[in-house]
């Protein structure tokens, strides 16, 4: 078992064995988990509330809801819109009851693609989130306010991501090329226009940037000394 989960994180895309793990780690959006900002204070302390994360693709909505299951005592579900219904989460929720009464235990429910969930599939957590049963932690990448069933968003705290700046998206890609969870143990010679160039061109989405960082890497052929070199084109 060990064995298979060692190699299902080796063979894991970079974008997903780079996912920080602690809010040290986490790179951009300096006004949401900023030092001493409400959310980073709430993680910390382990109180954080329903809320709704929203924003473009690869900025951090589902790498934040990991790093607060890593820093919580509380069981964590995690169930997609698009796959999930009423089933599901009737199923999970009766779950948490049980393990609020009989261990004192929370249970957070991370929901991605929220907006896809119907108003019957909504109305069916209201109650759960209202009276504490779940922690309602949503993801999105469209605007709750005009995608969503006003009920749930009226019982969440709603967390707006933007698009990282091409500086982080840099940070992003050095730390890969740096780090063993990465191409830290590879002999890779990047120039800095070709890590620009790889920021610029990911819009502000870092899961984009590490896919083609990662593409670079795997279909360079190392030269005679076995050195990777990435240039520019």
């Amino acid at each position: 078992l060990f064995d298979f989960m060692d190699k299902t994180a080796k063979y894991a895309p970079l974008a997903e064995r780079m996912r920080p793990a602690t809010l040290d780690e986490f790179i951009g959006q300096e006004h949401i988990v900023g030092e001493g900002s409400i959310l980073r204070r709430a993680i910390k302390a382990d109180i954080l509330g329903s809320c709704i994360f929203y924003g473009p693709p690869g900025t951090g909505k589902t790498t934040l809801a990991h790093i607060i299951a890593e820093n919580t005592n509380a069981d964590f579900v995690k169930l997609n819109a698009v796959t999930s219904g009423v089933a599901d989460a009737k199923k999970v929720i009766t779950e948490a009851r049980e393990n609020l009464r009989l261990y004192g235990r929370k249970t957070y429910l991370l929901l991605d693609e929220c907006h896809r969930w119907s108003k019957a599939q909504s109305d069916c957590v209201l109650e759960a989130i209202e009276n504490g049963t779940i922690i309602f932690i949503g993801s999105t990448t469209e605007n709750p306010y005009a995608s969503m069933t006003g009920a749930i968003v009226s019982r969440c705290r709603v967390f707006e991501f933007k698009r990282l700046t091409v500086k982080d998206i840099e940070l992003g890609i050095r730390r890969a090329l740096n780090s063993k969870k990465g191409f830290g143990d590879m002999a890779v010679d990047i120039s800095n226009d070709a890590v620009t160039g790889i920021a610029i061109m990911a819009g502000g989405d870092l899961r984009t940037a590490l896919n083609a960082l990662e593409l670079a890497i795997l279909t360079t052929k190392p030269d005679k000394n076995g050195v990777i070199k990435i240039t520019t084109m």
